[in-house]
């Protein structure tokens, strides 16, 4: 890179500090002259924090006010958690780095008055208990899951959330990523974590990737070095799954997905809110090799071409079509199953909720 300080967005949040100095740290050591300068700013979703998410219209919570800031030159690159960003980008914006996930799962922390029963789990809690969660997608499974306990939206970042679990009485326990827990430190308080049996995760969870200008080729080729290959093609299939849907961020859509011996396998799977309709698919694509491309090899005509609006141009162009492709055909199977109905009855009734409050 040139000497010129790269200027990164990032959301005021402690986690949100942590993933975006998390992510200069790994520059830096690809570059250790490079400079930057961390630009923080409040979002919409951060700023409503009475109102459940799927309820206040918005596809782009989290990124919008980072976005126009990208847009006009205040900042070159913006760190985000990959599961907040929907999945069509503004015109002229691209994921160009998408880094290794952690720990893609939901977990289980229990209020201090159950923290003599380390065994406990959603399953065990009495009857009534109150799980705290804003998450469609979480509240359509567990309800299915778990018909005898209660469900109640919980906002605020992670520190919020968890101090407003151990300082009331109201929920015997709330439902977070895996992901955001251990990035803070705080594994520890992890009681369950939810297997795909019991809660898909969604998309993308558990990733963190980098936003860039398509235009600024040199930082792309800059930032890129940071792919991590079997995220990224995991991150391009549920993010072309999401697409296909017409799900937002807060659509009832799980996901998992496991990329072995060149095997992708992507299972989705499209809830109503209630969880009462389940509907889920899973296929699988050999993918061509190799994956990650040698330097020379590099087709400098096709390798910042966009897959789920997702540039990777040392990953091989036939794995990341055969990746997109495969998100888009799950999502055709379920649209066939009934999806399209469910999905639109979801946004009906979460529309209709919004009008209300």
């Amino acid at each position: 890179m040139d000497s010129k300080t790269i200027k990164v967005g990032s959301r005021k949040s402690q986690l949100a500090m942590i993933q975006t100095e998390a992510v200069i740290a790994k520059l830096k050591e690809l570059d250790p002259a490079a400079t930057f300068e961390i630009l923080t700013m409040e979002t919409i979703g951060d700023q409503i924090q009475n109102v459940a998410l799927s309820q206040i219209g918005e596809s782009n919570l989290f990124t919008k006010e980072l976005e126009v800031a990208l847009a006009d030159g205040r900042i070159d690159m913006i760190v985000h958690s990959l599961k907040d960003l929907p999945s069509t980008l503004p015109p002229e914006m691209a994921i160009t780095a998408v880094c290794e996930r952690e720990d893609p799962h939901d977990a289980m922390v229990l209020h201090p008055k159950h923290a003599g029963n380390p065994s406990a789990t959603l399953e065990s809690l009495p009857p009534g208990s109150v799980i705290g969660t804003s998450s469609v997608r979480r509240v359509a499974q567990l309800k299915r899951k778990y018909p005898h306990l209660e469900f109640q939206d919980i906002r605020g970042n992670l520190n919020t959330r968890l101090r407003k679990l151990d300082e009331a009485d109201t929920y015997s326990a709330i439902i977070l990523a895996v992901a955001g827990l251990k990035r803070m430190g705080w594994g520890d308080r992890i009681s369950q974590i939810l297997t795909p049996d019991i809660s898909l995760y969604a998309v993308s969870q558990g990733a963190l990737a980098v936003e860039t200008k398509t235009d600024n080729q040199q930082l792309i080729k800059f930032i890129s070095q940071l792919h991590h290959p079997e995220t990224l093609l995991r991150c391009v299939t549920e993010r072309a799954l999401l697409r296909a849907l017409s799900g937002g961020c807060s659509a009832p859509v799980g996901t998992h997905s496991v990329l072995e011996n060149n095997q992708l396998s992507l299972t989705g799977a499209v809830l109503s809110l209630d969880g009462s309709q389940y509907l889920t698919e899973t296929q699988t694509v050999t993918l061509s090799t190799p994956i990650v491309l040698p330097k020379e090899s590099m087709d400098q005509s096709t390798s910042y071409q966009m897959y789920s609006s997702i540039i990777g141009p040392n990953i091989s162009q036939d794995a990341l079509k055969a990746a997109e492709d495969l998100g888009v055909s799950v999502a055709t199977k379920l649209h066939e199953n009934g999806a399209t109905e469910i999905l639109a009855k979801a946004k009906e009734e979460n529309d209709s909720k919004a009008e209300k409050k």
